[in-house]
């Protein structure tokens, strides 16, 4: 589903960090749409300030380099004051590093984002991507599974 025109000034913000930033490698996004107070709350990219702004920069970097063909679509937002909630479905391959050497394989998995935007920038972030699925998919997980489900 293609939820572009659809979706809140605030839930745009969230999609253009997913679209503009994590899809393509620009980590100058995170200096328009977060402020530079931001409380990141993402496991792995938590931090306040300064600190959270260079961990989702990086984190930014990490995901581009894993799957350089990575690809969002929203699927479903709500919002309520001044927090929305974002769920994205990603798809991409597994050509560069992550938890490892390239797998090579495909990769589909859900993100959900939680955030405050206030004045059209994030102040707070919550983020949950199916890092499970990712492993298994690529994988990382196959020594504890057996075989590729």
């Amino acid at each position: 589903m293609d939820a572009t025109h659809e979706l809140s000034p605030a839930a745009q913000v969230v999609e253009r960090m997913l679209t503009e930033g994590f899809a393509t490698g620009n980590t100058d996004i995170v200096d328009e749409l977060c402020s530079p107070d931001l409380l990141e709350h993402q496991f792995g990219l938590s931090g306040t300030g300064q600190v959270a702004i260079d961990k989702v920069k990086r984190g930014i970097a990490d995901v581009f380099r894993a799957m350089p063909d990575i690809r969002f679509t929203v699927g479903d937002w709500a919002e309520f004051g001044d927090t929305v909630w974002l769920r994205a479905e990603a798809t991409g391959t597994n050509t560069g590093p992550f938890m490892g050497s390239p797998s090579g394989l495909p990769v589909r998995f859900t993100v959900i984002d939680v955030a405050r935007v206030v004045d059209g920038r994030i102040v707070e972030h919550w983020g949950v991507p199916d890092r499970f699925a990712i492993l298994l998919q690529t994988g990382k997980l196959n020594h504890l599974v057996g075989e590729r489900v």
